[in-house]
């Protein structure tokens, strides 16, 4: 029986073969953050001489790849990528995802929408039929944070700061429990429109293209349905 940790070690090494075909000297990789994407970077790293470096999606990933040799570049000076990788919390047969768990849901996002493909790397426990039970991520502007809290409230939901926490961007996030899933992109869509919303965590109106899903049986590969 392979443990959490091996698994996600399975799925990393998956991305990091899925890319090797994509690598060449002038290729900058998207790489996202947290755990599995931890793991990721280390095995993309082996192969620093074969592309041109990466942008990533915080400062602790940018951290990482810099610290095993890695070029860090900024997304400013990027017009496109062919990948960007990443893990989730939760990810359903549509590929549509909760991220944010690690709190960088906004910069995921941004730097997600300038790749060409997008890359989800989970274990077998992220996989779910419907959204939401883990709760979903908003990083809101600090002076609106009671304000997008009510407005969390009328659609069902129970939002809780997370204390102790800034992101990135010098926001917080207010993590929200109890909300019905049933169509990702439309509540996508009304939460992201709340004022004082940088982003939610859902990712599903541009969901993942791919996911390579380790389970005890191997990694599976996983289609966006068209």
């Amino acid at each position: 029986m392979l443990t959490q940790q091996e698994l996600k070690q399975n799925a990393a090494q998956a991305a990091v073969d899925y890319i090797l075909p994509m690598l060449r000297t002038d290729v900058i990789v998207g790489v996202g953050t947290g755990s599995t994407a931890d793991l990721f970077i280390d095995g993309l790293a082996m192969h620093k001489e074969r592309f041109r470096g990466a942008v990533s999606s915080s400062d602790r990933s940018s951290a990482r790849l810099s610290a095993l040799g890695v070029r860090v570049f900024d997304l400013n000076d990027v017009q496109t990528m062919p990948v960007y990788v990443d893990g989730a919390d939760e990810i359903d047969a549509g590929l549509h995802m909760i991220k944010g768990g690690g709190g960088a849901l906004t910069r995921e996002k941004i730097v997600a929408s300038v790749a060409e493909r997008f890359v989800c790397i989970v274990d077998e426990s992220k996989l779910v039929q419907k959204l939401g039970r883990f709760p979903l991520p908003v990083e809101v502007i600090p002076m609106a944070r009671a304000a997008v809290a009510r407005e969390l409230v009328r659609l069902g939901g129970q939002p809780v700061l997370r204390e102790g926490f800034v992101t990135d961007n010098g926001c917080e996030i207010l993590d929200v429990a109890g909300l019905a899933i049933a169509q990702p992109e439309q509540l996508e869509a009304a939460i992201n429109n709340i004022p004082g919303v940088v982003t939610c965590g859902l990712f599903a109106i541009a969901g993942a293209d791919i996911a390579l899903m380790s389970t005890q049986d191997g990694v599976r590969e996983l289609r966006a349905p068209r």
